[in-house]
């Protein structure tokens, strides 16, 4: 059952539609948060939807398409006649753009990933950075990777590179809102059974890495008003294996782990 640690907290979440930041979204409005969705499909959403307001709480999809720079504004002023405030951002939306070398990629393509792994996020801190500094408790969380842990992976140039800058620019807020009630963290989630997960690794077996559900609860411990942490990329770290009490079977847990302690 849960606890409704979210009860009346108001959260943002990108790419909600499948994977991680559809097992975000299912856990928060668990949580009693109210959520908006924005989706370039909304549609894609209606089913999510149904199923989330069965929680009581507001669920808005409104559409948006995060490569559009216009649609920020208009994001901000929806949010705030609706609630006058943002307590939670999670910026999931990610894409992983061409498998190529740097030298083989087309110009459009690397402005895409750039556009939502980057220049996204950017838009969104800069329009709702008054609605989060109106919450008494403002929480961001935008996912990164493990593969800025080991630069210069052949083929994976920008995501990797984007996500790199992502990391830089969630640093420099936080140093900017250090005296603020504002606290803003990476996650790096580690393999998951997630579409972007299969096309990088095509051989793996799914079943042998994490769900998006195993993985939401960590997106939740850094967006309760008691998390400690600012500034800092926290990975998601198999642990030592437990054993499952209902069947007896050594099973792998996991935990976070801070990156390079500020």
């Amino acid at each position: 059952m849960s606890d409704s640690r979210l009860l009346g907290r108001v959260a943002l979440i990108t790419g909600a539609s499948r994977g991680i930041g559809e097992a975000v979204a299912r856990l928060f409005a668990a949580e009693g948060a109210d959520l908006i969705l924005p989706a370039r499909q909304p549609e894609a959403l209606v089913g999510l939807q149904n199923e989330l307001a069965e929680f009581g709480r507001a669920v808005l999809i409104p559409k948006y398409d995060l490569t559009d720079r216009r649609c920020f504004p208009q994001m901000a002023q929806q949010i705030d006649k609706r609630f006058g405030r943002l307590d939670i951002l999670v910026a999931n939306a990610g894409v992983l753009g061409p498998l190529s070398k740097l030298s083989e990629i087309d110009d459009e393509s690397w402005d895409h990933a750039f556009d939502i792994n980057l220049s996204a996020n950017y838009r969104l801190l800069k329009n709702l950075d008054s609605l989060l500094r109106t919450s008494k408790a403002a929480r961001i969380v935008f996912a990164t990777t493990g593969a800025t842990r080991s630069p210069g992976r052949p083929e994976l140039g920008p995501y990797t590179i984007s996500k790199y800058a992502l990391e830089a620019m969630a640093k420099t807020y936080a140093a900017e809102t250090a005296d603020t009630q504002i606290r803003i963290n990476l996650i790096n989630p580690g393999p998951t059974r997630t579409k972007m997960r299969a096309t990088i690794c095509p051989q793996e077996d799914p079943l042998t890495v994490k769900t998006p559900a195993e993985v939401g609860g960590f997106f939740l411990d850094l967006c309760l008003t008691e998390c400690p942490y600012s500034g800092e990329i926290l990975d998601v770290v198999m642990d030592e294996g437990g054993v499952d009490k209902g069947t007896g079977v050594t099973a792998p847990s996991f935990r976070m782990a801070v990156r390079n302690p500020s």
